[in-house]
């Protein structure tokens, strides 16, 4: 049997050039599945997670189309929105975006918080070809005028059901009132609650359904074991298997904040590279840790279920879930980050006196016991002592350690170019 190129799936040579540069050579199932209905301007409901290919399976046909289309645009306006429910995800996007359509004259704009609006403002004032952005910062953008969605032929909802879980139902709903009714939509989540079921009803017409399982992927490509262990000897475990030189780029999974604290403070004890990324971190802190693990800096990055949706990095050798996530299905997703686009992984997972109903219910949603393995000797390490919380007068923690300008660098951006 002949393999598909994405040639033969229809994409132009201008993109097929870059993903070729970047050694994008075949399909992954969703792609197979998704291009061929979008690039007849289909509307689609696409039900897989992060790593099965999904932004490129959305980006490539988006891409083309806008480059094959005449336009004029109007300041401050798109002609495509993708939403995204993190920071961290929309910037993913925008990446992949620019390295797809390297030989394409397109315009793009990412738009999150937690950074000044003035960059953002800028990027916008002449238009752009593609939009990427987080809801809450569109919505504050829109309503001050600098963002206008009437010339939007393409819309991308990317996450849904991670956007809903997040709260973001009723900005979602006020950016929808403003994009045009004619349009390509395009909904993609990991699962279909009843909530993510209505809300594409709203919103496609007669979409194709593209559906890649993660009982598959979690089956066939990663090799799952798993640690019966005391709480309070996770700390010990974590740096036993660490020392495996085998675990070269590993993302480890905390259940809080402060957790996933005190464990980069126990591998900088154990001279084990790492930082933390997590809803408490700046935007700033979180994207050099993301750069930093991206560039093999830093061996390890311990984050949280949230914070690590849109996390899009390749050659993760392991996941490790030091705590078990409390919902199940968030096991699926933390460990699908090992099996990048159909690669090999491995995910440990560590359960103590306190998780067994939660890895019963994992082990039911996956359809199969995880092996157990055997425990090694562990040594004795100190605890951690809790610093003091400086408080000011807000009752926010102060950061004595936060640079004094915490201003965005700038980036280059190409002029909007339409033909």
């Amino acid at each position: 049997m002949t393999t598909e190129t994405f040639q033969d799936l229809g994409i132009i040579e201008p993109l097929t050039r870059s993903l070729d540069e970047n050694n994008y050579t075949t399909p992954t199932p969703i792609q197979l599945s998704a291009i061929p209905p979008l690039l007849e301007k289909q509307d689609l409901l696409g039900i897989a997670q992060t790593g099965t290919g999904k932004t490129a399976a959305f980006s490539l046909p988006i891409l083309q189309d806008l480059f094959t289309t005449e336009c004029t645009m109007a300041p401050r306006s798109t002609r495509a929105l993708i939403l995204a429910p993190t920071r961290e995800l929309a910037i993913q996007i925008a990446e992949s975006c620019q390295i797809y359509g390297k030989y394409l004259s397109l315009s793009y704009a990412t738009i999150y918080g937690g950074v000044n609006q003035k960059r953002q403002v800028k990027m916008m004032s002449k238009g752009v070809d593609i939009l990427i952005a987080t809801p809450g910062r569109l919505l504050d953008l829109m309503q001050q005028g600098h963002v206008d969605l009437g010339s939007v032929t393409h819309f991308v909802l990317d996450e849904a059901d991670r956007m809903l879980d997040m709260g973001f139902i009723h900005d979602i709903k006020k950016i929808i009132a403003k994009i045009p009714s004619k349009r390509q939509t395009l909904l993609f989540s990991a699962t279909m609650p009843g909530s993510i079921s209505k809300l594409a009803n709203s919103l496609l017409d007669n979409p194709k359904t593209v559906e890649v399982t993660p009982e598959v992927i979690t089956v066939e490509k990663i090799d799952q074991s798993l640690y019966h262990v005391a709480k309070i000897d996770k700390r010990a475990l974590l740096v036993t298997i660490l020392e495996n030189e085998d675990i070269t780029k590993a993302i480890i999974f905390s259940r809080t904040k402060h957790g996933a604290n005190r464990i980069v403070k126990e591998l900088d004890r154990a001279r084990i590279s790492s930082a933390a990324i997590h809803g408490n971190k700046s935007q700033s802190a979180r994207q050099k840790a993301l750069t930093a693990f991206k560039n093999n800096e830093i061996r390890t990055l311990v984050a949280t279920d949230i914070a690590a949706r849109g996390i899009d990095v390749d050659n993760i050798s392991h996941v490790i879930n030091y705590d078990l996530p409390s919902e199940p299905e968030s096991y699926v997703h933390r460990i699908g980050r090992t099996a990048r686009a159909g690669t090999q992984g491995i995910a440990i997972s560590f359960c103590d006196e306190t998780e067994g109903k939660v890895l019963n219910a994992i082990q039911k949603i996956i359809k199969f016991e995880i092996a157990v393995s055997k425990t090694p000797e562990l040594k004795k390490l100190a605890p951690i002592v809790t610093e003091p919380k400086d408080r000011n007068a807000t009752g926010k923690q102060k950061n004595t350690n936060a640079p004094k300008n915490n201003k965005p660098q700038k980036s280059r951006r190409r002029n909007t170019t339409c033909r």
